[in-house]
């Protein structure tokens, strides 16, 4: 990889909206870069105006010149060439690769990411581990990027720019980025192989008139990691290689095992090759499932203290971290099954994930409604590293929650179409030493679980609260998926951080997707946010999480879907506002008090709510900000379960903001017409100023949280 064949990209005008992405100078007039850096919006058209600078810009000069689109795939892989105007003198050449075996491979690449821009697009160093078995739609390599940028508040892609950076692997060309993954932290992007377009014939006459010829590609693999010097070693290795010792013979015994075990990891190794005990532990250290694949091979030859020695020697490594559960032959034969079930029923794994493991803390993607099967990976590498915190038989391993998981999965599918999965468990079981009795009661318990008539959810709870520390603003949410019936189901996250208004606001959108699946497609999803009584005011419904998806645009939650205001607080400083609160929704709904007088003050407003307007519902406020906020308050300590006004009025001339939304009208669709009201504004905020803020508090649907965790969760921690 040469940094002075580096190219930053932007297409467009300067009057004009461009894009801007990474390219690499493969010939002195020849630019790679990704097709859709070029492209005129979402059209299928091609920006004619494009502008290259070519060159490191921490590495001396750099060059800017035009160029012109010359070549895109023909079959739409997300590719191209450019023509620079000008004619670029960098010595060398580009070497060309294809990543082969299964071993992961370091990779590295230049690129001008948006999360790296200060004064312009500096260039920012790409580097992490390329797994080969890992792969997207048309074969996508996948990039799992060691340092990766956090999500933007202002809801631009942090990767946005990287497009079009040329991936490198022991310094051969072998792919080109072209779009990244969310759905690991930010960590994973995804690049179109070399091999895939440097055989077309006119990407290859095009090299053959600018270059030196057409591509050569030369087969890159994984290299064998070998032990350093005994005072180099780390101190993971010198904990592996003591474990090894314990459970393996003499030196014939171990180098049969490593040969055999770094060829299942995809390496390629001679007959000849004999690896010392050191080697041994240095490709155990290097590989998370190293140690579960070769105790697969030892598991069925060890018997008695020797078989116990190894269940130790597993669940110690497991604990600190050396390795991970499954080998590489049950986690491949996993996901195969999983991704089956992805296909046929993409509800099933996040559902049976929410309610067997709901004190376990779930990866985002078993917080939504559909399990992608591009997620099963980050699912299964979470969820084997947690435990299911039951009882187990005195000294056996405890249980983990992938194999709960497994067992309902099966359940819920059935004797036969589980049959698979339940075979794979005993497996695993077996392998790592897993009391029979142990996965008997966590199947019968799968059993149970599966044949159980659960109410479909019906509303989302969503608690929300300021992080006062933090610099900008951010909240806390829990997040809540409750049922007709009072019980309720927890979303459980990574972990407890501040989040940005948006990412709030996504959170909740993925949950509301959850309760629409299960409501059907004639009700509409309801979500109650729970404040305390200084957030009744936060404008929560205008929280946008951006558009959903390429092709529908992005809006409020507050305009997607019902969205009400909660606020239980008050509930623990008045001791009688929840007998208030039922009298009044079984009084019969009467008509609702509108408060547009500002001589309306708190001792007024007492007397009518305790006399002519005792058994009222609702109240309508009007008037200024100030008397808004004082008889806010009064109305729920008094039990008043239902209270609507507007945000952004001054004073009670402005009460016909909210007219079009009918604020007295039929109290059992008014939250229905506010959120229709909230989508009109979005789309005319100047022709519909208001901005109507509801309380809503059904009776006998009060679920309440448990309190905020306000900070991370420990590594690794158990499902109890």
């Amino acid at each position: 990889m040469d940094p002075h064949r580096l190219v930053l990209v932007r297409s467009g005008t300067t009057r004009q909206r461009h894009r801007v992405g990474s390219g690499y100078l493969i010939a002195p007039r020849l630019v790679l870069t990704a097709a859709h850096v070029l492209r005129h919006g979402d059209s299928d058209t091609y920006w004619e105006e494009i502008q290259v600078r070519v060159g490191h810009p921490g590495r001396g000069e750099t060059l800017r010149t035009g160029a012109k689109l010359i070549w895109t795939h023909p079959q739409d892989l997300d590719v191209a060439l450019l023509l620079t105007h000008d004619e670029i003198d960098v010595p060398g050449s580009v070497h060309w690769g294809r990543p082969v075996g299964t071993a992961p491979l370091r990779y590295e690449g230049v690129g001008f990411p948006l999360a790296s821009a200060e004064d312009g697009r500096d260039a920012e160093h790409l580097r992490g581990i390329l797994p080969p078995l890992s792969s997207g739609a048309r074969g996508l390599f996948v990039l799992d990027q060691e340092p990766a940028p956090s999500p933007r508040d202002d809801g631009r892609k942090a990767w946005g720019g990287a497009s079009g950076t040329a991936v490198f692997c022991d310094d051969h060309l072998v792919g080109l980025v072209t779009r990244d993954d969310q759905s690991y932290g930010n960590r994973r992007l995804r690049a179109v192989p070399a091999h895939c377009f440097v055989q077309d014939d006119n990407f290859q006459s095009l090299l053959r008139r600018y270059a030196d010829g057409p591509p050569r590609l030369t087969e890159i693999g994984a290299v064998l990691p070998t032990a350093q010097p005994a005072a180099e070693r780390s101190l993971v290795e010198q904990e592996t290689e003591r474990l090894l010792w314990s459970v393996l013979g003499g030196r014939i015994t171990y180098a049969a095992h490593a040969r055999a075990l770094a060829r299942r990891l995809g390496y390629t190794v001679p007959d000849s090759h004999e690896p010392t005990m050191p080697d041994l532990a240095a490709l155990v250290a290097a590989h998370p499932r190293a140690l579960p694949s070769l105790s697969g091979t030892l598991a069925s030859a060890l018997t008695g203290e020797e078989r116990i020695r190894l269940t130790d020697v597993l669940t110690r490594a497991r604990a600190g971290g050396l390795c991970l559960l499954l080998s590489l032959d049950e986690c491949e034969h996993l996901l195969e099954l999983l991704r089956g079930i992805c296909k046929e029923q993409p509800t099933l794994i996040p559902r049976a994930a929410r309610e067997a493991l709901r004190y376990a803390w779930l990866p985002d993607p078993l917080n939504r409604t559909h399990l992608c099967a591009d997620d099963l990976e980050n699912v299964v590498e979470h969820l084997e590293s947690v435990s299911d915190s039951e009882r187990v038989p005195d000294g056996t391993p405890p249980v983990p929650a992938l194999l709960r998981l497994v067992e309902c999965v099966a359940a819920a599918l059935g004797k036969e179409a589980g049959a698979e999965l339940r075979r794979w468990s005993d497996q695993v079981a077996a392998r790592t030493g897993i009391h029979p009795a142990a996965l008997a009661e966590r199947r019968t318990d799968a059993g149970r679980w599966a044949a159980r008539q659960v109410p479909p959810f019906s509303r989302v709870v969503v608690e929300v609260a300021r992080a006062g520390s933090e610099p900008r603003e951010s909240y806390y949410c829990r997040i809540l998926l409750a049922r007709a019936d009072g019980t309720h189901t927890r979303l459980h996250e990574a972990e407890s951080a501040p989040r940005t208004p948006e990412e709030v606001a996504r959170r909740v959108r993925d949950a509301v997707e959850v309760v629409a699946d299960e409501l059907g497609p004639t009700a509409a999803p309801h979500a109650t946010v729970l404040v305390g009584r200084e957030s009744l005011h936060l404008p929560i419904d205008e929280w946008n999480p951006g558009a959903p998806n390429e092709f529908v645009p992005d809006q409020p939650i507050g305009a997607e879907f019902c969205i009400t205001l909660s606020c239980p607080e008050m509930s623990d400083l008045v001791r009688s506002r929840e007998r208030e609160h039922r009298r009044r929704w079984e009084s019969g709904h009467a008509a609702p008090l509108v408060v547009d007088d500002e001589r309306v003050t708190r001792p007024r407003l007492r007397r009518l709510l305790q006399t002519t307007h005792r058994d009222a519902t609702q109240v309508v406020l009007h008037g200024s900000p100030e008397q808004r906020d004082a008889l806010l308050e009064l109305c729920l300590a008094l039990g008043v379960p239902v209270v609507l006004w507007d945000r952004r009025a001054e004073c009670p001339a402005d009460a016909a903001g909210l007219q079009q939304l009918d604020p007295t009208g039929p109290l059992g669709d008014l939250p229905e017409r506010v959120r229709v009201f909230r989508g009109t504004a979005f789309d005319e905020p100047e022709t519909l100023p208001a901005r109507p803020a509801l309380v809503w508090e059904e009776q006998g649907r009060r679920t309440r949280p448990e309190s905020l965790t306000l900070k991370d969760p420990q590594e690794g921690v158990h499902a109890s």
